[in-house]
């Protein structure tokens, strides 16, 4: 920066010597540079604009200085986001150059490759495809092949490939420009830093995620040479790095990275500039995923507020931050806030996006899930046909999301009782994950799991079981042995074999099952409390009624632990000791559970509800007994 001070100075010193306003003018365009240099684009303006009616006065209306001021505008108004008027300034200057210069001049090359980077700003990656073509074809007739501007027009014809999806083509143009870097370049240059992390940022949206590493550590190595420690590029890099850690569920690394990236954010840039909320936003995504739920809400809404102040009210990546603020609250069981979140999110994503955009797919999508969860199926069903709806018009037929709706819809029907529509909408989650996930995906696990729940509650014993295998096999491939899932297949087999009256195996399966959640999840997981009360059912029913009630009262310990004391789990428990004392003859001890299962009950259930019937019954029968 302090070159750019001197010659300022210099060009200050001259402009005072220069009496005649028409030699002025180049000293203006240079003063304007050098403000543009210093990131004072206005300043720069201000000196363009001083130059700008003396050479149109002075000069032939195409001459070449002509079209350099018009590209040195075009660039200010570029820096400023202003692709409007950079484009008509780009314009211009290529106009003016068509009519001066050789059709393979250099010059030529150089608008071109601005109007291209205009358009590609401007998300118009056709005509900034054309145009950066236009700059190639021109540089490989006026320029030596391993010319860096060749590299760059490589560079630059990539992210637009990248932009449009067409990874293939973005990376074989990222490798023609590292090759011809490296032949024109030193090894440390920061251009080669450039295109490494491009080169990263392809083979990150391709999913292979260990040449994306290696990429961007070639990029950081380089960045480290050859930047100031606290370089923006170089939070970049952390940043991308951490991203690819994320998606290797390496959340441990991927934290380090992205606190690396936003140490450096915070040195570099100002506090509301949006990579700051982007960094945030990273971190909130990792403890999301380390199951750190107050740790992410803060960092998403620090995300949030950043965003806030530095991007249009209706700016997508506000839409983001209310959405995954919405995944935490749901995740935390405030479905209230999440609802609030979420509907926040699409309505930000309604104003800014296409109305077939994936993104309005995933908002009803988590709105759904938030009104399943709060027991309102009906707005659930809603909310999950309209992702369904937005999926189908905007993803590929066999796209994993679209057999996540078909599962969401699935569960909704499932609670409303809905088993024959449940069971297809299961089924055709299934079919679309087989088509677009590897056999042994968790995803398909959970699929068969979910048909499994389906036949069990249809009463088709057999078909249930098979199912419950299926995904009991897939998760013993997929997943560690001491997975939550695992203890749920063993869990949900145990059921099965349970009502199919094979009692030791039912015994085996939750035996199993506690084994694993035992490993698992803390000491008072209600998953645990799960276990127990059917273990005790199967000794129940196998007459060991000393078994039975240690395993019950083990369950009711842990419910009474980790759930509302109005419970419905809680009531059952208390029922089930109470059916367990009344077998043993113990009538006034079931009679005191019994009614506690009943006050239970009444708190909790309606008053037609089929359970506190049962319950009621329950009672009633005890009470002629004593």
């Amino acid at each position: 920066m302090g070159q750019f001070n001197k010659a300022e100075e210099i060009y200050e010193v001259l402009f005072d010597q220069t009496t005649d306003e028409n030699d002025k003018a180049p000293i203006y365009n240079q003063l304007g540079r050098i403000k543009d240099k210093q990131g004072k684009h206005l300043e720069a303006l201000t000196y363009y604009e001083k130059s700008l009616p003396i050479y149109q006065k002075t000069l032939a209306s195409n001459h070449p200085d002509l079209a350099h001021l018009y590209n040195n505008i075009g660039e200010v108004y570029y820096s400023m986001g202003d692709y409007s008027k950079a484009l008509a300034s780009h314009e211009k200057a290529l106009s003016i150059r068509q009519q001066s210069l050789p059709s393979n001049h250099s010059d030529l090359g150089v608008s071109y490759n601005n109007i291209g980077l205009v358009y590609y700003s401007m998300s118009d990656y056709s005509k900034a495809l054309s145009s950066h073509e236009a700059a190639l074809a021109i540089r490989q007739q006026s320029l030596p092949s391993n010319h860096p501007d060749l590299g760059l027009s490589y560079s630059n014809i990539g992210l637009v490939y990248y932009n449009m999806g067409d990874y293939p083509k973005a990376l074989l143009s990222h490798e023609k420009a590292i090759a011809i870097k490296q032949q024109s370049l030193p090894s440390i240059h920061p251009s080669l830093g450039n295109s490494y992390n491009n080169v990263g940022l392809v083979y990150y949206s391709m999913g292979d995620y260990s040449k994306a590493l290696a990429s961007h550590e070639k990029a950081l190595a380089i960045r480290q040479q050859s930047l100031a420690s606290n370089h923006s590029d170089l939070g970049m890099s952390f940043n991308n790095i951490g991203l690819v850690y994320y998606n290797m569920g390496d959340y441990a690394k991927a934290l380090s990275f992205h606190e690396m990236a936003l140490a450096i954010r915070q040195q570099s840039l100002a506090s509301n500039n949006p990579d700051l909320g982007s960094s945030h936003n990273n971190i909130g995504l990792v403890y999301y995923s380390m199951g750190d739920h107050p740790k992410a809400l803060a960092s998403h809404e620090n995300a949030l507020t950043i965003r806030q102040k530095s991007l249009p009210s209706n700016h997508p990546d506000l839409g983001s931050s209310h959405n995954n603020i919405g995944l935490v609250h749901y995740n935390m069981g405030d479905y209230p806030k999440a609802l609030a979140s979420h509907e926040k999110a699409l309505a930000i994503r309604q104003q800014s996006l296409p109305s077939d955009h994936p993104d309005l797919g995933m908002s009803y999508n988590n709105i759904g899930l938030v009104y399943y969860n709060m027991g309102d199926y009906p707005k659930a069903l809603s909310s999950h046909g309209k992702a369904l709806a937005i999926r189908l018009q905007s993803l590929p037929s066999n796209h994993p999301d679209l057999g996540t709706s078909y599962n969401n819809i699935g569960l909704v029907y499932y609670s409303m009782v809905d088993y024959p529509k449940a069971l297809a909408s299961h089924e055709k989650a299934l079919e679309m994950k087989q088509q677009s996930l590897p056999s042994i995906h968790p995803s398909l696990g959970n699929s068969y799991n979910n048909i499994g729940l389906v036949y069990y509650s249809m009463g088709d014993y057999p078909k249930a079981l098979a199912s419950h295998e299926k995904a009991l096999a897939i998760r013993q491939q997929s997943l560690p042995s001491d997975h939550s899932d695992l203890g749920m297949s063993y869990n949900n087999i145990g059921l099965v074999y349970y009502s199919m009256g094979d009692h030791p195996k039912a015994l085996a399966s939750h035996e199993n099952a506690l084994t694993i959640r035992q490993k698992s999840l803390p000491s008072n997981h209600p998953d645990l409390g799960m276990s127990y009360n059917n273990i005790g059912l199967v000794h129940d029913s196998m007459a060991d009624y000393p078994k039975a009630l240690l395993s019950h009262e083990k369950a009711l310990a842990i419910r009474q632990h980790s759930l509302p004391s109005n419970h419905p789990d809680v009531g059952a428990s208390y029922n089930n000791i109470g059916v367990l004392y009344e077998n043993m003859s113990d009538y006034a001890k079931a009679h005191s559970f019994y009614g506690r299962a009943v006050q239970i009950a009444q708190q909790a259930l309606p008053s037609n509800h089929p359970t506190i019937q049962q319950w009621r019954k329950n009672l009633e029968n005890i009470k002629k007994k004593l």
